[in-house]
């Protein structure tokens, strides 16, 4: 009879256990999701600012702020429908890229930009800091890091059908094709061949490219060569591993 009673107590407990966990669970899962959409709301209502009291008449102005608004209104509609913090995350993101249209307006405005924004989950190809013209089949386009009436559409960089475009202002949106289909025109990619090969030779996407590689593979051959330690005879490797770092990794990175 008394272990009939004290296996009872023993379940009563664990029971008790479990539901204290799991009530602890749904707790935090709750907090998480009331977080995640204030978040998101105070980007998405910080970008409701911009796009009501910013105006202008020049190209650029007018491009930017279209492209704001176009995104406010995206991330309103997600807003509604969002139910968990993933797709809190995603107004955040479409918030995020509003605002970085708003400050490029800001900027074709002439007038502060405003604070840094969070970075982009996609933007990892840099930003133009030249002036770039290219013909392509009989075609001029332009780009550089400033708007302009020849330059009016910008884009705050990502990764675009697997090819990451730098921040910039460009003389078409040339981009938008392959957002939309989610692969490249043939138009789009020789745009993109043309606009970004290695000649151009700044910070955009091959020099970012470039100095990343490289300085990861540095990185990892110093840190291997110094865990070596006193290997005899073998310290020689030292020379052979720069060698075929700074080889390898400019040869590859210059033709990637």
């Amino acid at each position: 009879m008394e272990t009939w009673i004290v296996l009872v107590v023993l379940a009563l407990v664990v029971i008790g256990l479990v539901a204290v966990v799991a009530g602890g669970r749904r707790k935090r899962a709750r907090q998480e999701l009331a977080d995640a959409r204030e978040d998101a709301l105070r980007w998405y209502e910080r970008l409701g600012g911009q796009v009501m009291n910013l105006s202008g008449d020049a190209p650029a102005v007018r491009q930017a702020l279209a492209d704001a608004g176009e995104r406010y209104t995206a991330a309103g509609a997600q807003l509604e429908r969002a139910t968990s913090v993933k797709q809190y995350e995603l107004v955040r993101e479409t918030a995020l890229e509003g605002l970085a249209y708003a400050r490029a307006a800001r900027v074709a405005l002439g007038i502060d930009p405003g604070p840094d924004l969070p970075p982009l989950a996609g933007a990892h190809a840099g930003q133009l800091t030249r002036e770039r013209e290219v013909d392509v089949q009989g075609h001029r386009l332009r780009a550089g890091p400033q708007p302009g009436d020849a330059t009016p559409y910008y884009y705050p960089g990502g990764v675009v059908a697997g090819r990451g475009v730098p921040a910039g202002w460009y003389s078409e949106p040339w981009w938008k094709t392959a957002l939309v289909a989610g692969a490249w025109g043939l138009g789009s990619l020789l745009v993109f061949d043309a606009l970004f090969s290695p000649a151009w030779g700044d910070t955009g996407y091959d020099a970012g490219f470039n100095a990343g590689f490289d300085q990861g593979y540095d990185t990892g051959a110093d840190a291997g060569f110094e865990d070596a330690g006193d290997a005899g005879d073998a310290g020689d490797a030292g020379d052979f591993g720069g060698d075929v770092g700074g080889d390898f990794g400019g040869d590859f990175g210059g033709d990637f």
